[in-house]
């Protein structure tokens, strides 16, 4: 039997320090290992804070403007490990090597630069185009993204495109450099249902034709069903569960992930008036976080869980989960199925 190929990313171990101008240290990554394989789509999950975006931009090596962040451990993109690369190689590989579908691509798209500048800005960074070829190939990459009219819309503004519109931009923008890994943040935000299908199917669509790596962010765990093969869990900077996502949602193991799960609107079974919410909020980056991060929002913390690290448990094969009491008695599965 051949050896499986390697990952296109292979995270291990990263660690993320983020320095504030008022001199804070916000720990916002810690130990956090994954991996992609060609073609595949994982998806991250978990609230606003869980570090799901820090995670995004570590790995695409751009962070806040008015923050320094430190990076500990290795991020390997097909086997060259970013962290040790050169500011001059990093900047080589961004949308060449890895590219990123931001969540709002008013903040990602300039307001004052066509469309066509915008969509090429990938290949006119490593050789030049005419501004004829430059229309022609924005043409044909929004219209690879089922973009009406591409040939008019490429001579447009951004503000003459509407949200889903926009995002296809950003869309063909990321593919137009025929990127290895591509990183989708959020990439539904503020689109209505209908569009945010749309936007995914597209998504699905080149990662399948193209063999994309893809790394798709959500808060909502629901979209994930049917698009990502796996699933990582996120919160508190770490990775709390990963495995299949049909293991991971029928059979979730760490309480956290029940408690997101229960909290996805049902269209079958019992109506339900009101939707669980999970108490409290999510810990502040800004102070270390002995044992769970967890705990404080958890009905089945111990002492152990203030004080310690989980331990990693392997609960069926590919599914792991970082917890000191996780679920397994089909009572405690059953709410969340």
């Amino acid at each position: 039997m051949s050896a499986a190929p390697p990952p296109v990313l292979d995270v291990r171990s990263l660690g993320a320090v983020l320095h504030a101008p008022d001199g804070r240290r916000l720990h916002v990554l810690h130990e956090v290992s994954l991996s992609i394989a060609a073609g595949e789509c994982l998806g991250v999950v978990g609230e606003s804070g869980s570090g799901k975006s820090v995670l995004a931009r570590t790995v695409l090596g751009v962070g806040p403007r008015t923050t320094r962040t430190e990076a500990t451990g290795q991020i390997l993109l097909n086997g060259e490990d970013l962290l040790a690369a050169t500011p001059a190689r990093r900047a080589e590989l961004l949308g060449t090597g890895i590219a990123m579908v931001h969540q709002d691509p008013m903040t990602s798209l300039n307001p004052v630069v066509r469309i066509a500048d915008q969509v090429t800005e990938s290949i006119t960074n490593r050789r030049r185009l005419s501004r004829r070829e430059r229309l022609r190939t924005a043409a044909e990459l929004l219209a690879a993204v089922d973009v009406p009219d591409p040939a008019r819309r490429a001579r447009a503004h951004p503000h003459e495109l509407s949200g889903g519109l926009r995002q296809r931009v950003g869309i063909a923008a990321a593919l137009a450099g025929e990127p290895a890994l591509l990183l989708a943040d959020e990439p539904t935000t503020a689109l209505d249902v209908t569009v945010q299908r749309t936007v995914l199917d597209l998504l699905d669509q080149h990662r399948r034709e193209r063999g994309l790596a893809t790394l798709l962010i959500t808060h909502d765990i629901g979209l994930l069903y049917g698009r990502a093969r796996r699933i990582a869990v996120m919160y508190g900077g770490r990775i709390v569960e990963t495995g299949p996502t049909e293991e991971v949602t029928a059979r979730p193991r760490h309480p956290y992930t029940a408690a997101l799960l229960r909290s996805v609107p049902r269209v079958t079974g019992p109506l339900r008036r009101t939707l669980p919410a999970i108490p409290g909020s999510p810990p502040d980056l800004g102070r270390p976080i002995a044992g769970c991060p967890f705990a404080a929002r958890c009905d089945r913390a111990g002492e152990v869980c203030g004080t310690t690290t989980p331990p990693s448990h392997d609960m069926s094969s590919g599914h792991t989960v970082d917890c000191h009491f996780p679920l397994t008695a089909p009572e405690d599965l059953e709410p969340a199925a």
